[in-house]
């Protein structure tokens, strides 16, 4: 797949367009509503933003938009949800420590959370359906622990960032991102990648495996207006996430491992990164997202309806699970093995 940035975008982009804001932290929890619907506690700690209708069980016939009062996202009428695992600092002593997210760049003050990003293809002439109420999907595999070449994988990396955001070196997965967790300090922190499926069947607004409704372009990019396979012909928007993880406070080389390996670890014991991945649950007002796709809407979109930061910050629900996952633990929550094959 052909990667994208804010400044490539403006280079390749015959309109610009492009929605790109922040959904502060909502919650940071051990449920997952998409794989372990009505598990409280899920099998790991995931940070999930969006609206607050946010709950253990979402079936999909709920209407997100009037079931929530608030938002985390910056364009109001967004009451999707968007999550990721949990990043973790593994001492050198075997303790854990939960890495915090911080605001990208050009979105302070956000409280953390997701970057997200929703893209037409570049072909202004071109146009996507926007996602139906009910659908949802993910991207990745929390079992993954090796390079694997596939389609998917492509489309999850890191970017190992210099102070105050240096070391931007093109667009996501390309120069010297990796597809597994950087192996040395990041001064300024790693920023995690994930891009989503972008053609859909046409009928299923999820599947078993949350997968398989929805596939990559059977040839070419999204960016350069790739076909869908015929099996997935409808194209759906790109959805992307970009998570900043702040590791700059973990960078002291007397807490590393002593062979000199890279101590992150995710809360769902992936020691590696190939475990990374993002899950989706649309649940945008009415018709607002495919309004916005339409006018190839540059960032600001005159469509939509927006909140000030401040106000999206406000916006969280309450833990389902009560454990400790901030102080220094003996063990991921979960008691997930840490695991690198």
């Amino acid at each position: 797949m052909q990667w994208f940035s804010v400044a490539a975008l403006a280079l390749v982009a015959p309109a610009n367009a492009m929605l790109r804001f922040s959904c502060s932290e909502l919650v940071v929890d051990r449920i997952d509503p998409l794989v372990n619907p009505g598990q409280a506690p899920s099998p790991h700690l995931h940070q999930l933003v969006g609206g607050n209708a946010l709950n253990i069980t979402m079936n999909p016939s709920l209407d997100l938009p009037t079931q929530s009062t608030c938002t985390s996202c910056t364009f109001s009428e967004d009451f999707s949800n968007y999550w990721t695992a949990v990043l973790y600092f593994r001492a050198r002593n075997g303790t854990y420590k939960r890495v915090p997210t911080f605001a990208n760049q050009f979105l302070e003050p956000a409280n953390g959370g997701i970057t997200v990003y929703y893209i037409p293809p570049y072909d202004n002439r071109s146009k996507v359906t926007a996602f139906k109420k009910g659908f949802r999907m993910l991207v990745g595999d929390p079992m993954k622990r090796k390079n694997m070449n596939d389609a998917e994988s492509r489309q999850l990396s890191f970017r190992c960032w210099e102070k105050n955001f240096g070391g931007e070196q093109g667009a996501p997965g390309t120069g010297s991102d990796t597809r597994y967790l950087p192996n040395k300090p990041c001064p300024g922190g790693i920023r995690a990648n994930h891009f989503f499926p972008t053609c859909w069947d046409g009928k299923n607004l999820d599947s078993p495996d949350h997968k398989s409704h929805v596939a990559f372009p059977s040839s070419g990019t999204f960016e350069s207006n790739g076909p869908c396979p015929a099996s997935h012909p409808v194209k759906i928007p790109q959805v992307f996430y970009e998570v900043a993880w702040d590791t700059s406070q973990f960078n002291d080389p007397n807490e590393w491992p002593e062979d000199g390996s890279q101590p992150f670890v995710f809360s769902t014991g992936d020691g590696t990164g190939y475990g990374s991945h993002a899950d989706y649950v649309f649940g945008w007002q009415g018709d607002a997202l495919q309004r916005a796709m339409d006018a190839f809407c540059n960032v600001y979109c005159p469509t939509l309806k927006s909140q000030s930061t401040q106000t999206a910050n406000q916006c969280t629900v309450k833990r389902r699970v009560n454990e400790p996952i901030d102080q220094w633990l003996t063990e991921l929550p979960g008691d997930n093995p840490v695991t690198y094959s």
